[in-house]
C-alpha cells in the first residue's frame, strides 16, 4: 500500500461525507470537503509520478474515487433540487457507456483500454469547474445568474463530445 493509494482512499472516504453536507445544506463544509478532495487529487498524483510510487492499483482506484466524486456529487445536487436531472443523465449515462463498453469488450475476447483523451480531460476539468462553481455559490451566497445555464451547456456539450469520442474509438477497435 502506497502513499498516493492512501490519500485515494481518503479521498473515496470524502465522498459520503460531501454528500452529507449537501443533503443537510451545510454548503461551507462541502465545498471545503471538495476542494480537499481536489487537492487530494493532485497530491497524489504528484507524490506517485515525482516518487515513482506509481501502481496497478492506483491506476484503477484513482479514477474511480474521481468518478465516486463527481457522479454522487451531481446526482445528490439534483436530488436537492440544485441542478436539473436532464444534466446528471447525461454525465452519468457517459460513465455508464464507457464501462458497458469496457465489459462488452472482455466478454467478446477482445479488450480495450480506455484511455483519456483530449476531450475527455476537458469534459472532466468542465464537470469539476462546475461542481466548484455550484459548491462555491451556495457556500458564499453568489448569485452566479447567467453563468449557470452557460455551464451547464458546456458540461453538457464537452460530455456528449466525449462520450461520441470514446464510442468511436470504442466501434473501430470492435471492428479490427
Amino acid at each position: 500500500m502506497t502513499l498516493p493509494n492512501l490519500i485515494t482512499i481518503a479521498r473515496l472516504i470524502l465522498v459520503p461525507l460531501v454528500i452529507v453536507m449537501i443533503v443537510n445544506a451545510r454548503w461551507d463544509a462541502a465545498f471545503v470537503l471538495f476542494v480537499a478532495a481536489g487537492v487530494s487529487d493532485a497530491i497524489d498524483g504528484f507524490i506517485a509520478r515525482r516518487f515513482d510510487m506509481r501502481s496497478e492499483l492506483g491506476a484503477y482506484l484513482d479514477p474511480v474515487a474521481d468518478k465516486a466524486l463527481i457522479v454522487s456529487l451531481y446526482i445528490t445536487l439534483a436530488i436537492v433540487g440544485i441542478i436539473p436531472v436532464w444534466l446528471v443523465i447525461v454525465v452519468v449515462s457517459r460513465d455508464l457507456m464507457i464501462i458497458t463498453a469496457v465489459i462488452l469488450s472482455w466478454l467478446m475476447a477482445k479488450p480495450v483500454t480506455i484511455a483519456p483523451i483530449v476531450v475527455s480531460k476537458l469534459n472532466t476539468a468542465a464537470q469539476i469547474v462546475f461542481a466548484a462553481l455550484v459548491l462555491g455559490a451556495k457556500s458564499f451566497g453568489i448569485e452566479v445568474g447567467a453563468a449557470m445555464p452557460a455551464a451547464q451547456i458546456v458540461v453538457a456539450a464537452l460530455t456528449l463530445a466525449s462520450m461520441g469520442a470514446y464510442l468511436a474509438l470504442w466501434l473501430r477497435h470492435m471492428a479490427s
